[in-house]
């Protein structure tokens, strides 16, 4: 660790090999927690690279636990979490539209960072059992179209490195691995970025990974498509910016996409845009993140026709038909 520290001091970076090796050391607790904090902290203030993140994924899913779905075609839709702005649960309420309207997602997710709820949250606060038994998750796949991985079941490394975070309590690089570990590398994912820069990393990493996906950022600083500002998106196959009237929508305020003071104002909000209920603003925002997630799966969609899917999917009711078939299966 010595080593490590001194060349991070005299401004060098890290081969994917050395943060592979940090990785595994840290899971056999070789290094105390000053050392970690040190690492993170001297990471953090250069900001991390391309090969320092994928060296520290491939530790935590060397030593995490991995799910076979390769017979599968699935999606992962994710934020990074920490653009501190607390919304609702967006993506988990698109994961369930994008599977109502007939396409297969492996959702990975976690409690809230920068929110009151994130995923495992609003699913916990329905009844949703956690599980790493693999035919109980394939049979969730296979009959509601969609399966939840509750990372702390599957990414063991990052408990030794919890402590050290919290203790810390600034974002560090494991904020942004989250969504690169999902236990069963899924095909596709569509993962959203709070910053620019962050947006960058993560298209480069997707790259050198060599998944299909797409990458979004906000330019107002949310890691996904707020439709409170203009958006950027990245695939394997474009750049493009975008506005909200592009896919046919209005822009929205701020206020509109809150997800509340507490775990059951956003859990209220989330079953709303389920059941129909919901304003307009947070029914759209839903149906703009889907619709990205399905036009990154499916090359024959475009945005604007994926955003007419997913509102079907919504609208139809099939979403919410989807999310209790999930329930039933799960609870």
């Amino acid at each position: 660790m010595k080593q490590y520290l001194l060349q991070l001091i005299d401004g060098q970076t890290l081969s994917q090999e050395d943060t592979h090796q940090i990785m595994l050391n840290i899971v056999e607790e070789k290094y105390n927690v000053q050392q970690i904090a040190a690492l993170l902290m001297a990471m953090q203030t250069r900001g991390v690279t391309v090969d320092e993140l994928l060296g520290f994924r491939q530790g935590l899913l060397e030593t995490g636990k991995y799910m076979d779905f390769s017979e599968y075609n699935t999606l992962d839709i994710v934020g990074t979490g920490g653009d501190g702005k607390n919304t609702f649960n967006i993506s988990t309420c698109s994961a369930f539209v994008i599977a109502g309207a007939g396409y297969k997602v492996t959702k990975h997710g976690n409690g809230g960072s920068s929110s009151v709820s994130g995923a495992s949250n609003v699913l916990q606060g329905h009844g949703v059992k956690f599980t790493d038994d693999i035919d109980q998750q394939k049979r969730s796949l296979d009959e509601a179209n969609i399966c939840y991985f509750h990372a702390p079941l599957f990414a063991y490394g990052m408990k030794f490195v919890g402590p050290t975070r919290k203790a810390l309590g600034v974002p560090t690089c494991f904020n942004l691995l989250g969504p690169l570990v999902n236990p069963c590398h899924p095909k596709n994912s569509l993962h959203g970025t709070a910053n620019q820069a962050q947006l960058r990393l993560y298209t480069n990493v997707h790259q050198k990974i060599g998944d299909n996906f797409g990458v979004i950022t906000s330019y107002d600083g949310y890691d996904e498509i707020s439709l409170t500002s203009g958006f950027k998106i990245c695939t394997n196959n474009f750049e493009k910016v975008l506005t909200p009237v592009d896919l046919g929508l209005k822009y929205i305020e701020q206020s509109d996409i809150y997800g509340g003071e507490t775990p059951e104002e956003a859990m209220k909000i989330f079953d709303s845009v389920l059941d129909g209920t919901a304003n307009e603003a947070q029914k759209n925002v839903v149906i703009a993140n889907a619709a990205c997630g399905l036009s990154v799966m499916d090359k024959n969609l475009s945005m604007e026709k994926s955003v007419a899917v997913a509102r079907e999917s919504l609208e139809s009711g099939k979403a919410l038909a989807t999310f209790k078939k999930f329930l039933e299966i799960n609870g």
